[in-house]
C-alpha cells in the first residue's frame, strides 16, 4: 500500500503569513496548485491557502438576518462568523485569508487514508509533516490521481 512519502510532492512552493495575497494568487497560478502551505518565521506550519481561499474574496458579504423579541433585535448568524468572512472578503495578507492550523499527514499515512481526508472534508491539498512537524511535501488531488493512471495503490 502507499503512503505519503510515496505520492507527495517536495517541490514547494510556500508563503508567509505577511505575503501579499496577489503574489499567492500568482503562485497559484504560475505553478498550477491548489493550495501554498503558510509558514512562519521558523519555518513552522501555520496555515495553508488555498484557492477557494482566493475565491472567498469574490463573494458578497451575507447580511445577517435579524428578528425581534420583546423589543430587542436577536441575530440569527453569529458575528464571530461575519468577521471571519469580512476578513477573508478584505483579505490583503495571507495571513488574513489562510486557513490557520491545516490537517496534516505524516509520511507514513497511507493513500487511502489520505484519500477519505480529501473526499470527507473536501480537501484538495494535505500538507505531509514529519515526525518534527516540520513540512516535508504536499499532496494535492493530482498527485493521489496519478496512482490510479499507474497502476499502483
Amino acid at each position: 500500500m502507499l503512503s505519503a512519502q510515496d505520492i507527495m510532492s517536495t517541490n514547494l512552493y510556500t508563503v508567509t503569513p505577511d505575503t501579499d495575497i496577489i503574489e499567492a494568487a500568482q503562485m497559484l497560478m504560475k505553478h498550477h496548485i491548489n493550495g501554498l502551505p503558510v509558514l512562519d518565521t521558523d519555518g513552522m506550519l501555520v496555515g495553508i491557502l488555498c484557492q477557494s481561499d482566493l475565491i472567498a474574496q469574490q463573494k458578497k458579504m451575507p447580511l445577517p438576518s435579524l428578528f425581534t423579541l420583546l423589543d430587542g433585535f436577536i441575530a440569527l448568524t453569529s458575528t464571530k462568523q461575519i468577521d471571519k468572512e469580512v476578513r477573508k472578503i478584505t483579505a490583503i495578507k495571507v495571513a488574513d485569508a489562510m486557513s490557520p492550523n491545516p490537517v496534516t499527514v505524516k509520511v507514513d499515512t497511507r493513500l487511502e487514508t489520505i484519500a477519505g481526508l480529501m473526499v470527507d472534508n473536501g480537501f484538495h491539498t494535505l500538507p505531509v509533516v514529519d515526525a518534527t512537524e516540520r513540512l516535508v511535501g504536499v499532496i494535492g488531488k493530482e498527485d493521489v490521481l496519478k496512482t490510479i493512471l499507474s497502476g499502483k495503490s
